[in-house]
């Protein structure tokens, strides 16, 4: 599918989400929306992609909602019917929350409003020494939305998270490392090359292994212990026909690294 707001490519094991208006601080439109969809129900169907990696072009991560878009959709979302028509384009970064291929936001520069958002919904962030983070919604007199207010409290705490809206200051990348926000700042020069080499590492593992470990760490948010571990148990099941799990036990008799294949 061709798209037009973002760049989709797969690399072996990795796909790469660039989102793509630079003149514009890749500002979201409807539009992006929909491409980003796209991409990662195509991520989601694809076995061969193993994790996503998600950035911007240009100087900017995401400088939030594209308030002068005007146009209609390019692309289809990735829902039709009934439910497509009930969907509303705020639930895109819960669909990327909910992606069953782990994903990485690389984040360069400015990252605030849905495009806080966006990387929030991420499993993890690293980040720029440039980058700058907001939940600026407040600035222009409005509550969040796009699922910040979920997602920023899990993240940073409810006293960091409610600083972040109340205010909508701007965040620094080392602020964001002290805070939880993120979990590496880099130089700015080696932000793609260090959450390449993240991406690849963890496309590298038994990749049936670490889906089902995101679902536990999900789905464990809203689940009492005693019925989490039982679940636990039932779902780590589905790894013991893997041939990675054969590799995994012949690689530690072996004493030598795994070398798993994701099947």
């Amino acid at each position: 599918m061709s798209f037009k707001d973002i760049i989709w490519e797969i690399d072996g094991n990795i796909g790469r989400l660039t989102l793509n208006k630079p003149e514009k601080l890749n500002a979201l439109s409807n539009n992006s929306w929909a491409e980003i969809e796209q991409a990662i129900a195509e991520a989601n169907e694809n076995d061969d992609v193993r994790v996503v990696l998600i950035t911007g072009a240009g100087r900017g991560f995401c400088s939030g909602t594209d308030l002068t878009y005007m146009g209609d959709l390019d692309v289809p979302r990735p829902f039709t019917g009934r439910a497509g028509r009930s969907r509303t384009r705020m639930l895109c970064a819960a669909w990327v929350y909910h992606c069953t291929k782990p994903t990485i936001a690389a984040v360069n520069g400015v990252c605030v409003g849905a495009g806080l958002s966006l990387a929030l919904a991420c499993d993890i962030r690293v980040a720029s020494t440039g980058s700058r983070f907001s939940s600026i919604f407040v600035k222009r007199a409005i509550s969040p939305d796009t699922g910040t207010s979920w997602l920023l409290p899990r993240l940073v705490g409810m006293e960091n998270a409610l600083k972040m809206m109340y205010t909508g200051n701007l965040v620094s990348g080392a602020d964001a490392l002290e805070i939880g926000l993120v979990s590496e700042v880099v130089d700015p020069k080696e932000l793609l090359q260090r959450a390449e080499s993240l991406a690849k590492e963890i496309a590298s593992g038994p990749s049936v292994a670490i889906e089902i470990a995101k679902r536990l760490a999900h789905d464990g948010l809203h689940r009492g212990l005693d019925e989490h571990v039982e679940i636990e148990t039932f779902l780590q099941g589905s790894t013991r026909d893997t041939e990675d799990i054969k590799e995994g036990r012949l690689a530690f008799v072996e004493k030598r690294e795994p070398v798993f294949k994701g099947r």
